[in-house]
């Protein structure tokens, strides 16, 4: 048990090395300049063991799961979506350190300006609205297919793009806070 806790947390540290010297290079560099050779070499890993962690580097900075949102998902009390949905993310969040936070600002901010991580995201986008989807319907006790979970949880994920959009070109927003705030919104009937 000790030597699988300590694998892990082995495994973390070079995960969050490999992302922390990404996104230093990304700012010093700009994205394309920068090689997954050089990444590997300022993390102190191989590029054999980057590719171990992250398929390619458009994997650095593309979002086909938030497993945070996935896991906080599968534990809220049943009820409809929206609020089911608002009270994931809100436990999603407060499930991540600052520093995670952070980090996936960071991400946010090259996924939102670089046109190829843009269309990276939506190609990825699917498979995750799919999963939020399942979850979803289930706690409102409906089929996954059914049109009604479809659109609120489209409703969901646009009001949160947006957010998410805002705060990767307005750094100094909280953007947990904001996701909240608009949710609520949402929630209330989008009223002006």
């Amino acid at each position: 048990m000790a030597d699988g806790g300590l694998r892990e947390r082995k495994k973390a540290k070079t995960r969050e090395a490999i992302l922390r010297e990404a996104f230093r290079l990304f700012r010093e560099r700009g994205y394309h300049a920068t090689t997954v050779e050089q990444i590997a070499e300022a993390a102190e890993i191989s590029p054999a063991t980057f590719f171990r962690y992250f398929p390619s580097k458009e994997d650095l900075v593309t979002l086909d799961r938030f497993p945070p949102l996935v896991e906080a998902l599968a534990v809220q009390p049943p009820g409809q979506p929206v609020p089911v949905l608002r009270g994931a993310f809100r436990a999603a969040f407060a499930a991540l350190s600052e520093e995670e936070i952070a980090a996936g600002h960071a991400r946010e901010v090259f996924a939102a300006t670089v046109p190829e991580l843009v269309v990276a995201n939506l190609r990825r986008s699917p498979g995750l609205i799919r999963e939020v989807c399942a979850a979803v319907a289930d706690r409102a006790g409906r089929a996954a297919d059914d049109p009604g979970v479809r659109n609120a949880v489209g409703a969901v994920f646009g009001v949160v793009a947006m957010v998410w959009t805002q705060w990767a070109h307005t750094p100094a927003m909280d953007g947990p806070q904001e996701i909240d705030r608009a949710l609520a919104h949402l929630e209330s009937g989008l009223r002006l």
